[in-house]
């Protein structure tokens, strides 16, 4: 089944993409949560007009999400967290925490764009984020999480 998503989707697609997907997964998740509709012609037809309105828009979208990118690749987090004596932390470090740690550097950063490569991160030690600014500006940051 084809559709066009309304909103960016993690894992399946950018907002305006045309995907296909699984007929059940389309009909009783996407469509009725309003993240996408069906792709039909006159959908598609009136897609394509609106993708032509908005190439001016997105290419300086994508010039701000790539000097965006080239500010944060130079920033190098510190994470505190609570820590026992053989280096295990009470908790894990997430995504929230991670946001805040850039924000206080001067930058705001939505957390459901940062993407965490391990399961959880329950160790002190370093680590790596990724943060998707935009189709294809993706840039990783460094980070330590260090015992308070």
């Amino acid at each position: 089944m084809e559709i066009i998503l309304n909103q960016d989707i993690p894992k399946l697609g950018y907002k305006n993409e045309i995907v296909t997907v699984k007929n059940g997964y389309g009909r009783n998740y996407l469509i009725p949560q309003g993240y996408a509709i069906v792709a039909s012609e006159s959908a598609k037809k009136q897609h394509t007009e609106k993708m032509k309105q908005r190439a001016h828009k997105e290419a300086k979208i994508k010039t701000d999400a790539e000097a965006l990118a080239a500010k944060l690749e130079a920033l190098t987090l510190t994470i505190g967290a609570k820590a026992s004596s053989t280096g295990k932390i009470f908790g894990s470090v997430n995504t929230i925490q991670i946001a805040e740690a850039i924000e206080k550097q001067g930058f705001s950063i939505d957390r459901k764009m940062i993407l965490i490569k391990e399961s959880s991160i329950k160790e002190l030690g370093d680590y790596n984020v990724t943060i998707s600014l935009y189709k294809g500006v993706d840039v990783k940051i460094p980070f330590k999480v260090v015992a308070e």
